[in-house]
């Protein structure tokens, strides 16, 4: 959704004259595919069970997600029956298969009607995972879309490992399929936002099926590299919640979609007052608990000590918040510690119904001081206010 209120929600960023630079893109709606409950899932240790998986999926529907990958029904019975429930109440749902007709036939099966097929075509994928040749792997694609087809899917093909494919084998594939969308992913997270920039160019150069852009985290770089390939033209972008996913994750649906807003003439249909809970809920159900420093949702995304950064936060907020924090519904927070100033002080307490003169501010913050390297909650620091 791009309205929040009365207003854009490009209205909550505080963006600058170099933003943009060098990028002019015309106003688009960008798809977010959701990937949560199934490479999200693929964490190592995570685990969700089919109630976890209902309300994960229910959450990211009605915050306006596009498409929700359910999972991979050929995976086991257990994932077979969390994908079907989605399915009996949600739409747009997605299930991952191979290319093979056992795979297909698991998603026919779940009750999904988009299917996202996947097959190896890097050479290095092909020669020690696979064991096939190119032509294999060509004819497996044809003949899965074919497949696909004729249940009358809506197909989404991922040729895996696609940044170390061959640009010639990749040229044959795209050229050759009918599908509604190609999804490229950097399965090992090895480019950087200009060479996935040139990449994407490169493939809109011999296409005009919808793309999409699944990117890994292996350099951190996974949010930056998905903005690069929806500003070469990819239309839809493949996330995760809070970026959970194999080895080092996967883009963040909160950073990406907050990226599109902050760095793009674009908007999703995503109710951003709702990525916050859904944030919290997935770490509660996967035990993945996200840095505090983490953009949009950590601890900290909004938190604010540094005496300097304070006065001018209580004065104007855009001066150290590139993001306002009720786009989320959430509030900046002034935390007090050995970098705090009166300003904070001062603030807090008046926000309590507390004033003070400016001596008695001095001294409480001496004696904040003296706590060393602790932070100081609100009710340890209207404790000393009131004894003085």
């Amino acid at each position: 959704m791009y309205f929040y209120g009365g207003g854009s929600y490009s209205d909550f960023f505080n963006m600058g004259e170099y933003s943009r630079m060098g990028y002019e893109f015309n106003r688009e709606n960008i798809s977010i595919f959701d990937t949560t409950l199934r490479d999200g899932e693929q964490t190592p240790g995570v685990s969700f069970n089919t109630d976890q998986k209902y309300k994960i999926a229910k959450m990211l529907y009605d915050a306006g997600v596009n498409i929700i990958e359910a999972g991979f029904p050929a995976v086991s019975n257990d994932e077979m029956k969390s994908i079907k429930k989605i399915n009996h109440d949600m739409e747009n749902i997605c299930s991952l298969a191979r290319c093979n007709r056992n795979d297909i036939d698991k998603v026919i099966e779940s009750d999904s009607r988009i299917i996202h097929l996947f097959i190896a075509t890097s050479d290095i994928h092909m020669k020690y995972k696979l064991k096939k040749t190119r032509e294999q792997v060509f004819d497996s694609i044809m003949e899965s879309i074919d497949y696909a087809r004729s249940y009358g899917m809506r197909i989404i093909f991922s040729p895996e490992d696609a940044t170390r494919t061959s640009m010639d084998f990749l040229k044959q594939i795209v050229s050759s399929i009918k599908v509604e969308t190609i999804n490229f992913p950097d399965t090992i997270g090895i480019m950087n936002p200009i060479s996935m920039y040139y990449f994407i160019n490169k493939i809109k150069s011999f296409t005009s099926t919808g793309i999409s852009i699944h990117c890994h985290n292996d350099f951190g770089m996974a949010t930056a590299n998905t903005l690069a390939g929806l500003m070469a033209g990819a239309n839809e972008a493949q996330v995760t919640v809070n970026g959970i996913g194999e080895r080092a994750g996967n883009a963040s649906l909160e950073e990406v979609v907050s990226s599109i807003y902050g760095f793009l003439n674009s908007y999703t249909d995503i109710k951003m007052e709702k990525l916050y809970s859904i944030s919290k809920y997935v770490s509660a159900a996967s035990g993945i608990i996200p840095q505090k420093n983490k953009a949009i949702t950590g601890e900290n995304a909004f938190s604010h000590e540094a005496g300097i950064h304070v006065q001018g936060i209580i004065n104007n907020p855009k001066t150290y918040e590139a993001i306002n924090p009720e786009i989320f519904g959430l509030n900046r927070r002034i935390v007090i510690g050995k970098h705090s100033g009166k300003a904070a002080i001062k603030y807090i307490l008046e926000n309590n119904g507390m004033h003070k003169t400016d001596d008695e501010i001095d001294n409480i913050l001496q004696i904040v001081k003296k706590e060393g390297n602790k932070t100081i909650d609100d009710k340890f620091l209207l404790e000393v206010a009131r004894n003085e």
